[in-house]
């Protein structure tokens, strides 16, 4: 069947480039009709108690929660409901609250402020300066952003959810570009280096670009995918898939040695096609764990990055070999000497030393998995926007009105005795700085027949009441979920159903949902890599050596916010656990496969020296490539939580170069005896001469 499918890529090799060249055009189409998503809450489980608060009160009350703030300075009640109006107007905007909702128009223009309660005044209008809430509606932030400042100018703030997405937008738009043209030289000039021909790396770049091209392209059958799989995804594939396109052709330019191009290409298909696909298993299985994470984000890059090295791995088989037979003449006249210097000295270095950095790693293993158990995250966007106007304006706002953090409880309608109860109970709590409900704010004295009914429709729907609580602690924090789970206890015990939402409520679910995940996540990567691994060699001791490498190196990775008491996205941790697995593991392989050849033939030292001689090399290149699209995600993103991720990346695959070049040759050596009796028909060469 391979033999015929080689035979076919050859004869059709002008069918397929042009299909390719097709494909490529038609994905960039496509790629600009996806619809990218800002907000993280949306890919919350349905079940996850925020959401389903967030529904109920869209149900009841017909929106959502407010997602912006605007702080005017200097403004006069009219002047207020002026820009309101205006405000109100903005395609982008479904609602706007302000104090002439929640004590009626007409009281607010007829009776002179100081004859109101300050207790309600004040968190709308103190000191000529008036806070008011709006919804943006999803998807329209960044056009209605800029409408809103275009109204309030330079001299007024604001802030929320919805201009946090609005700036991440506007961050994100060229970012993919900025990093692949500093990552794309960078890559051409290690590709350069390492192989022994100008024009070799260029085809490297427009196999997998095309297979990137494709991917982009074909994210349009997807409602929508995340900000963050947009940025991350295409420098992922670039840097985990590079190594197919390069052992192919490598493989093209040896039996080129005795064969005629054809030949020699179909010949390297053969040999080529069982090691790229198991490299592509193993990478696909890192990213196929993302897929069964409860938060959606993870779905949402597992699926894009397993079609993105689906994709170039048929690109690297079907595309390269057509592209390599029209154009090999190019290869021969650019030929050049390698520029990469024999690491014959090194290996005996490195094998000299290998038992100390074995004795480090033991010492180091248990304590960087313990510190990175103890990693604090964040959950929120916060701080995407410090460093722009909408951090500086949050800042504003804050100290004229103090922090906003509103949750949303919703209660049944039809007892006033228990709902003022509970709002004299929210009331006592010190994490609470007011509570607004109709009961305090009204009176559960006066007869909703009496009331405006726009002023009504802000605290009841038919059967439901809502109760606004706002916290004096963070969005996020062990203080802020504390808060959320008493409030939660206070309101279960006078009502036998209720919903909650907010910033709060949402990033707590957050927190519960990923801490459910990272256990799952991880175990379902490291399961499947070890059966994949166990399959590959017929051993039971090596899946577990070669997990043990990699695995020690995320592990430290993961320890130094612990160490150097900082936290991190949850986002960076997740991804990065799998895909440093995935991606770097085949550097153990590819070591650990070598030497169980030159152990058929040489004692286990000599065997092992040899092994660092001859592939150490692919391993360091390999590394380079994607340590180095990591760290240039992190330097060209103004995104910290991409950054973060970058680092991680960067950081991760240094570390796993590290473990496979200095620990792996060590476990490998010093458990030869056992290695052997535990691998199904392994061949090892008896250690009965002098080496």
């Amino acid at each position: 069947m391979l033999d015929r499918l080689t035979r076919l890529t050859i004869r059709a090799r002008r069918l397929i480039l042009i299909l390719f060249m097709i494909g490529a055009i038609v994905g960039v189409f496509f790629s600009g009709l996806v619809d990218i998503n800002y907000k993280l809450v949306d890919y919350l489980p349905q079940e996850a108690p925020s959401t389903q608060g967030l529904e109920l009160m869209k149900q009841e009350f017909g929106s959502s929660l407010p997602n912006a703030r605007v702080m005017l300075e200097e403004v006069s009640i009219q002047d207020a409901l002026a820009i309101k109006a205006q405000l109100e107007a903005i395609d982008g905007v479904s609602h706007v609250v302000w104090l002439d909702d929640v004590i009626g128009l007409s009281t607010l223009t007829s009776v002179p402020l100081e004859f109101l309660d300050p207790a309600v005044i004040e968190p709308y209008y103190r000191d000529s300066t008036a806070l008011i809430s709006l919804t943006i509606k999803a998807g329209q932030e960044k056009e209605t952003a800029a409408a809103i400042y275009a109204i309030i100018g330079s001299t007024n703030a604001a802030d929320g959810e919805a201009f946090s997405a609005a700036e991440t937008q506007s961050m994100s738009v060229s970012e993919v570009v900025n990093a692949m043209m500093i990552l794309v030289p960078i890559i051409i000039v290690i590709l350069l280096l390492s192989t022994m021909s100008w024009i070799e790396p260029l085809f490297f770049m427009i196999t997998i670009g095309l297979a990137i091209l494709l991917n982009m392209g074909t994210n349009v059958i997807f409602e929508n995918v995340s900000f963050i799989t947009r940025t991350v995804s295409p420098v992922l594939q670039l840097a985990v898939s590079l190594d197919y396109a390069i052992f192919l052709l490598h493989s093209f330019n040896d039996h080129r040695l005795e064969h005629d191009p054809k030949t020699a290409m179909r010949l390297a298909m053969k040999q080529s096609f069982p090691t790229v696909a198991a490299s592509a298993v193993t990478t696909l299985i890192g990213f196929a764990a993302l897929v069964f994470m409860r938060f959606g984000i993870g779905a949402d890059l597992g699926l894009n990055l397993l079609k993105g090295v689906a994709l170039s791995f048929i690109s690297v088989m079907f595309f390269l070999p057509a592209l390599t037979l029209m154009a090999y003449p190019l290869i021969d006249k650019t030929k050049h000497k390698s520029f990469l210097p024999s690491l014959k000295g090194t290996s005996r270095v490195l094998m000299a030393i290998r038992i100390p950095f074995l004795i480090l790693a033991l010492l180091i293993v248990v304590p960087a998995y313990l510190a990175q158990a103890q990693t604090q995250f964040d959950y929120g966007m916060g701080s995407v926007t410090e460093a722009s106007r909408v951090g500086s304006d949050a800042k504003a706002i804050e100290a004229a009105f103090g922090k906003d953090n509103p949750l949303i409880l919703l209660v049944p309608r039809g007892n006033p005795g228990e709902e003022t109860a509970l709002v004299e109970e929210l009331s006592t709590l010190s994490v609470v700085d007011r509570v607004v409900a109709y009961v305090n704010v009204v009176g559960s004295a006066v007869p909703v027949e009496l009331i405006d009914p726009a002023v009504l429709e802000q605290f009841y729907s038919d059967s439901t009441a809502r109760i606004i609580v706002y916290l004096n602690t963070p969005d996020e924090g062990d203080k802020a979920f504390d808060a959320v789970e008493t409030i939660g206890s206070l309101t279960e015990a006078r009502y036998p159903t209720y919903a909650m939402t907010g910033t709060s409520a949402t990033l707590k679910d957050m927190r519960d949902v990923v801490s459910s995940d990272t256990a799952l996540v991880n175990l379902i990567a490291i399961v499947g890599i070890f059966l994949t691994l166990l399959v590959t060699f017929r051993s039971l001791l090596l899946p577990v050596v070669l997990i043990f490498t990699i695995e020690t190196a995320i592990w430290i990775n993961l320890s130094f916010p612990y160490f150097t008491d900082t936290s991190i996205s949850f986002i960076g941790y997740l991804i990065l656990s799998t895909v440093q697995l995935g991606a770097t593991v085949d550097y153990a392989i590819l070591i650990t496969n070598m030497y169980l050849d030159n152990r058929k033939q040489a004692p286990k030292k000599l065997a092992m020296r040899q092994t660092l001689e001859n592939n150490l090399i692919s391993v360091l290149v390999s590394g380079a490539i994607l340590s180095t699209a990591g760290f240039i995600l992190a330097w060209t993103s103004t995104n910290p939580i991409i950054q973060e991720l970058g680092t991680l990346l960067g950081r991760g695959t240094l570390l796993s170069m590290g473990m496979v070049s200095l620990v792996l040759p060590a476990l490998l050596v010093l458990l030869d005896k056992p290695i052997q009796k535990t691998t199904h028909r392994h061949g090892f060469h008896p250690e009965d001469i002098k080496e």
